[in-house]
């Protein structure tokens, strides 16, 4: 399937150029490591339970997200900066980009799950729980990031990305919740339709 081949030619690609001389390597993997685990997932369950041709390309541009930010670290993102010289920002926000993806895709992914494995029946609790999953999975890494800092002390100053603001950890897991609202109203009925496409093949 080209379009198989091309996803994973663009994971590669990106994943090599990010492992190439990153910032540090020990963030660079914390960073990098849910994307890895991703991949690792969709490889092994590709032809018993392959996903929405849309699903996977939003788990590609997460992963993309996450990589970049593992190779600058969040708050050195080329990216980030260029909103802080244009938009005026007091930090650089391509940290919250990476929360808004925590909540945009993993909300599609349950609530494929939910569909396809008829574990939740009826389109707005389908919804509703799938936003919850994205939330309760940002909350988790957010504990995630607690414990590195506590394991690693200053060590974790650069994957945790606060750059001094108080309310970073509570602001993370509300772009998390926007993202996930955001996909479940946007894209639903699109996934909708790819989802009967699938059954039928």
């Amino acid at each position: 399937m080209a379009f198989g081949r091309l996803w994973w030619l663009v994971f590669t690609a990106v994943l090599a150029w990010s492992a190439w001389q990153p910032h540090d390597y020990p963030t660079w993997w914390l960073e990098v490591i849910p994307a890895l685990v991703a991949a690792a997932v969709l490889f092994f369950t590709r032809r018993r339970f392959p996903l929405t041709p849309m699903l996977y390309l939003l788990i590609l541009l997460h992963s993309i997200i996450l990589m970049v930010g593992g190779h600058y670290t969040y708050a050195e993102v080329p990216l980030g900066q260029w909103w802080m010289d244009w938009l005026g920002f007091a930090r650089n926000n391509y940290d919250k980009l990476g929360h808004l993806a925590q909540g945009f895709v993993p909300a599609l992914v349950a609530r494929e799950l939910f569909i396809r494995l008829r574990i939740v029946r009826g389109h707005r609790w389908q919804g509703f729980l799938a936003v919850c999953v994205a939330l309760a999975i940002s909350a988790f890494y957010e504990l995630i990031e607690w414990w590195v800092a506590l394991l690693s002390g200053q060590g974790a100053e650069a994957f945790l990305g606060t750059q001094g603001y108080v309310w970073d950890t509570q602001s993370d897991m509300f772009m998390a919740l926007i993202g996930a609202g955001i996909a479940v109203w946007t894209l639903g009925r699109w996934q909708d339709r790819q989802i009967s496409r699938l059954a039928q093949a």
